[in-house]
């Protein structure tokens, strides 16, 4: 589904954390229960919890998505490295995540970052190299019990608007 016309996307406010959350847990539990383990599933929701939100407001950029009012998706930087890019299941594959990453890029190259660098999970892959994004390392983390959460190392040039 593509964008509505009233689609911002703007700066993280404090009165967006719990629908941040929200949207962020929501899709990892759609979008990386398929193709994960639980206990990779559980690792990425502890990744994105309100505190972990917090810190990245504080340390870098977090930028929110909203559509008719409703936040329908996120992305955030900090220095070279973007990362918790989600969008809300119901509405990936209309250009929203190009939208939010177009933006985050641009915010980096405007704080003088040449090269950025981003993890990209299992049901993410096509959509970071359609981007552009270089695969440069494929990565494991062994969870215990039998179960890893695997995932990819990619870099992008940016290059100047």
């Amino acid at each position: 589904m593509s964008p509505s016309t009233d689609t911002t996307i703007r700066p993280f406010e404090k009165r967006d954390l719990a629908d941040l959350r929200r949207l962020i847990h929501q899709t990892i539990d759609t979008s990386y229960a398929e193709v994960y383990p639980p206990r990779a599933v559980e690792f990425f929701r502890s990744f994105h919890s309100i505190e972990k939100i917090r810190d990245r407001c504080q340390s870098g950029t977090v930028l929110v998505m909203e559509e008719n009012s409703a936040l329908v998706g996120t992305g955030s930087r900090v220095d070279d490295t973007i990362f918790a890019v989600f969008v809300d299941p119901g509405l990936q594959k209309g250009g929203r995540g190009k939208r939010l990453m177009t933006a985050l890029e641009k915010a980096a190259r405007d704080s003088g970052v040449v090269k950025t660098k981003l993890d990209i999970s299992l049901p993410s892959r096509r959509f970071y190299e359609g981007l552009g994004y270089v695969v440069t390392e494929e990565k494991s983390r062994d969870l215990g019990d039998g179960q890893k959460l695997d995932f990819w190392k990619a870099t992008k040039n940016l290059t100047p608007l």
